[in-house]
């Protein structure tokens, strides 16, 4: 097996992997209840899935210019996407949006579990 092969292979086991993290993103954006939840699914999962696409097409595409551009975007994401969660959630926190509580039928306090 040559070395291209391998390389072919492992960027596209990565590019695989991570639209299954970018499916789970899709998931979790549209089952969770409120904004709070469906931000920190979309922040840890979306990163990590663009990420391993990212770094599967650098590693597809081989030692070149493209490449060195695919994994500085890759940085940049991993830099830029927590920090935009972060001030989207301290954003929501000051204009007062109230997280999802489970609550009794009819009451406003909280459920206890079964």
């Amino acid at each position: 097996m040559s070395v291209e092969t391998t390389l072919n292979i492992g960027g596209g086991t990565l590019v695989v992997i991570g639209l299954f993290f970018m499916g789970i993103t899709a998931v979790g954006l549209l089952r969770l209840p409120d904004f709070y939840t469906r931000a920190h699914a979309v922040s840890k999962s979306e990163t990590l899935g663009l990420g391993l696409v990212m770094l599967g097409l650098a590693l597809y595409n081989g030692v070149n210019i493209v490449s060195l551009k695919l994994l500085l975007a890759m940085v940049f994401v991993f830099l830029a996407n927590p920090v935009a969660t972060h001030l989207l959630i301290r954003a929501a926190v000051r204009q007062g949006v109230k997280p999802w509580t489970r609550t009794a039928p009819g009451s406003d306090t909280p459920a206890l579990p079964k």
